[in-house]
């Protein structure tokens, strides 16, 4: 028995795919947890779910649980309050007036003059955008769809980043070939205000995570995907720039030896000094000589010794290592040598992104579980724990509705677990701030990028800042807007610690949907429509030993302040371990086309496989392996067997 997470998905769907009964409860009423990504109308509603959250009192249903306890049985509560969010703060700088009809953009037609850039964003099927797909073979990438039915995703989408080992797409040629109109006679656009109203009216669009995170091309979440095949449930976009904030400016991050060598910001001197720390740094075990006088002391005084300017030293500790000012040196040369070696697998830069957003991957793993025959129940919860006393074993839980349901163990959020149980409550807090803006913090030639800025410390005592600014294109925003998220470790609230770097980066304005004076310095910078800031609790220090609970109960923490999942798949692969210690984690799901249907007979055996006895969805999947420009169709599939939130 399951209660969900991304670790605990991961969980169910391995246990699930080798044979095990798995059975699913949600509290809530969407998947995910707190890696659940929403429509921005969704979370203006879970925002008035926890303005409006109060605890329930425990004492009303303990005679419901004594009615159901045999003798030589003990019962553990859990927690009916998740407080793993707190300090929420939303505030709104988008104008709140009215749409006004005449301010929306006339179609085009035969008369009008158009230019290249206005075809291009207003194509409906001929400018279509290539993804970075991963696939089982570990090295193809797939081009992404450009509509959803499952999001209904019906407008035309804009150009996007592609990387160099996808399909080439066939946008820019038809962008060249497109009618350009002549300077004299330029056509007339009118720039539409954004206003609050617009927001919430397109508010399917958004897909606003709650954690943010990315995927190292060669970190242990994207080879799960591949080894697992549930890669085929999503697809993906490339991270196009790498970017740093220095002395209030936004720069380009030299990671590779093209950056390297092409930055305009190194000198000759320090290229060549980081081009040849790099490479130390991809080999550095062979070479322990170089490193094992500062083993006990922290990255930045190896780097200091290793002769690398101040200019330099900022580059590798927090926009290639993403290491603290207190991590040790071996652990900032292994930190920078995954950065390097994840280079290149998809693209020039080490990171991926799901399109839809981050909680797409829970999704991806709970309709594996699903396909496998799991069991999903949301708005269902767990009341309490019955205990064996013999054997200080759970044998069954008590659900919301005073059901007793048998389970031989008990996977579980940290969320749902009393203080009282707790041996240790040590757990950091992470800064989270989400906002929509205008336009990007870098405007570059393609405005269809994913960009990482990484904002070293304000002051010496703050944390440094890590931002992820999506574009339309990965499906998370509107057309028109950028979706950015800003994550640190906690030294105060969210608005605390985050509120300060708004203020340097965008124009965050003193009265809803005032621009700035002419010719004033924040007009330079995007400007903030809406924010949200909260602080989320990370128990990712945590293990058994931080919990009073009986054996076969396995807590899962929740999101920590990484950039990557690593911690919550090795967890997921430690608690499945634990659980079944003979059988393989997560084996590869069968394609569509391997699979043999009962009843199918003599026709499902050799390559005389009958086709016609395929379904639609087969067909489609199978088209798909061939030609990597299809679109797969196991997403709709698979996901019509995902049990319904009224199961």
């Amino acid at each position: 028995m399951y209660v969900q997470c991304l670790t605990e998905s991961v969980i169910a769907a391995a246990c699930s795919r080798v044979g095990q009964s798995v059975l699913h409860l949600d509290r809530r009423n969407y998947y995910a947890g707190n890696w659940a990504s929403f429509t921005f109308n969704g979370l203006l509603s879970w925002i008035e779910e926890y303005k409006n959250q109060q605890k329930v009192q425990i004492t009303e249903s303990e005679q419901v649980w004594r009615s159901l306890i045999d003798e030589g049985e003990d019962v553990v509560p859990l927690s009916s309050v998740d407080s793993s969010i707190s300090n929420l703060e939303v505030f709104c700088y988008a104008s709140e007036e009215e749409e006004k009809e005449e301010e929306t953009k006339a179609p085009l037609t035969s008369c009008q003059p158009v230019n290249a850039e206005t075809v291009s964003e207003e194509t409906t099927g001929d400018s279509t955008e290539a993804q970075d797909t991963v696939t089982g073979d570990d090295t193809t990438a797939s081009d992404a769809k450009t509509q959803n039915e499952e999001h209904e995703v019906s407008e035309p989408e804009e150009e996007q980043h592609t990387s160099d080992i996808s399909e080439p797409s066939q946008s820019q040629e038809e962008k060249d070939s497109q009618p350009i109109s002549s300077p004299a006679d330029p056509p007339v656009e009118v720039e539409k205000k954004i206003t609050y109203q617009k927001l919430v009216k397109e508010g399917r669009r958004f897909n606003i995570d709650l954690v943010s995170k990315l995927m190292y091309s060669r970190g242990a979440l994207v080879d799960l995907l591949i080894k697992s095949n549930v890669s085929r449930y999503a697809e993906f976009k490339n991270i196009g720039h790498i970017l740093t904030c220095r002395n209030g400016k936004v720069e380009q991050v030299p990671c590779s030896r093209a950056d390297v060598f092409a930055s305009k910001q190194l000198t000759v001197v320090e290229k060549r000094m980081l081009m040849k720390f790099l490479t130390f740094c991809l080999d550095f075990e062979q070479h322990p000589e170089e490193y094992q006088d500062y083993t006990e002391k922290p990255f930045r005084e190896f780097l200091k010794n290793k002769k690398l300017t101040e200019n330099l030293q900022d580059f590798v500790l927090h926009s290639i290592a993403m290491v603290t000012q207190q991590t040790l040196t071996e652990e900032g040369l292994k930190a920078t040598q995954h950065f390097l070696r994840c280079l290149g697998r998809y693209g020039n830069t080490p990171f991926l992104f799901p399109l839809y957003g981050l909680g797409e991957i829970p999704q991806c793993f709970c309709r594996m579980c699903a396909v496998f025959g799991g069991i999903y129940c949301l708005r269902h919860s767990v009341q309490c724990l019955v205990v064996d006393k013999a054997s200080n074993k759970v044998k069954a839980v008590i659900d919301t509705r005073g059901q007793k349901i048998s389970c031989s163990h008990f996977v579980v959020e940290d969320s749902y677990i009393r203080d009282e149980q707790r041996q240790s409550t040590a757990y950091r807090q992470i800064s989270r701030a989400v906002l929509i803006t205008d336009r990007s913090v870098l405007p570059s030639e393609s405005d269809q990028q994913i960009s990482l800025v990484t904002i070293p410390p304000l002051e010496s005592s703050a944390p440094a800042v890590r931002m992820v600014e999506l574009c339309s294109s990965s499906m998370t925003c509107m057309p028109g807007t950028y979706l950015v998220h800003l994550t640190c470790s906690s030294s105060g609230t969210a608005q605390e610690d985050l509120a300060p770097v708004v203020s340097e980066l965008f124009h965050v304005s003193t009265i809803p949907g005032e621009e700035p004076s002419e010719g004033a310095e924040e007009r330079s910078k995007p400007a903030v429509l809406w924010v949200m800031y909260f602080n989320m609790r990370d128990t990712s220090a945590l293990d058994s030993s931080s919990y009073s609970l009986p054996s076969n109960v396995h807590v899962c923490t929740g999101p920590d302040g990484s950039l990557g999942s690593d911690c919550s798949i090795k967890l997921a692969e430690s608690v499945f371990h634990h659980i079944l210690p003979d059988e393989e984690f997560c084996p590869p799901a069968p394609n569509p086309e391997d699979i043999i249907y009962d009843g199918d007979g003599p026709q499902a055996e050799g390559p005389g496989f009958d086709e016609s006895v395929n379904t639609e969805a087969e067909e489609e999947g199978a088209a798909h392996e061939k030609n990597p420009s299809t679109e797969p169709a196991e997403m709709d599939s698979v996901a019509d067997t995902t049990p319904s939130s009224e199961e």
